[in-house]
């Protein structure tokens, strides 16, 4: 049977001998190394080529996160675990961010780490409930920024209702009549539809209105 080959990277001799003995028990993996620090990780990837890295972040003579940054660009099939005390959202987007694969905290089950190193060694990811948390937040955060900037939402639903009849190919004389408001009220929200929407003819509107899904073809 294949095994995993881990390289445990801690500057705390105590864990480093914990996490170890946890991985010879666990039947499908090998301790192929160990290093106190980012660069003593580094050293250990080059000379014993694992499949997976656990990399704790605060240590010294070069931090986790810097460790694990040249590490994925010079041996980008070497996959990263972060292991670590701290789960804020900082450290959790740093280590995604240098090309961590997983993020756990060490307060974790002990099969919750071996199931995060056989997770990251398939080509998946892992992440800790909280770190999965703060990546969803985030994205959210985003999505939410990029709804408030479209500028259909700046639209009242009476120049949504105008700019739907006038891409369906209504004369503004039709759309008085159909909405019962004068022609001139027609004109002004359209004008004003077309200046939020930055949109300055007819054909435009008529690809816009089909990009939003507002008509089809």
């Amino acid at each position: 049977m294949t095994r995993i080959r881990v390289v445990v990277v801690d500057d705390h001799t105590i864990v480093r001998d914990g996490i170890c003995a946890l991985l010879r028990l666990s039947g499908d993996m090998e301790v192929a190394g160990e290093a106190s620090n980012g660069r003593g990780a580094i050293e250990m990837v080059r000379k014993h080529m694992p499949d997976v890295i656990l990399m704790d972040i605060a240590m010294p003579n070069l931090d986790g996160l810097e460790a694990t940054r040249q590490i994925h660009r010079e041996f980008p099939r070497v996959r990263i675990l972060v292991l670590t005390q701290y789960e804020d959202k900082e450290h959790v987007f740093s280590a995604i961010e240098a090309g961590a694969s997983g993020f756990l905290n060490k307060t974790a089950a002990s099969s919750e780490l071996i199931s995060a190193i056989r997770s990251v060694y398939r080509g998946g990811s892992f992440l800790s409930p909280s770190a999965a948390r703060f990546l969803v937040e985030n994205y959210q955060t985003e999505v939410d920024g990029r709804k408030e900037q479209d500028p259909f939402r700046q639209l009242s639903d009476r120049e949504r209702e105008i700019l739907k009849l006038l891409a369906e190919g209504f004369t503004t004389r039709k759309i008085a009549n159909l909405l019962v408001i004068s022609i001139k009220t027609v004109e002004g929200h359209k004008t004003n539809l077309m200046s939020k929407l930055d949109i300055h003819n007819r054909a435009d509107l008529v690809k816009y209105a089909l990009r939003k899904g507002i008509i089809s073809v």
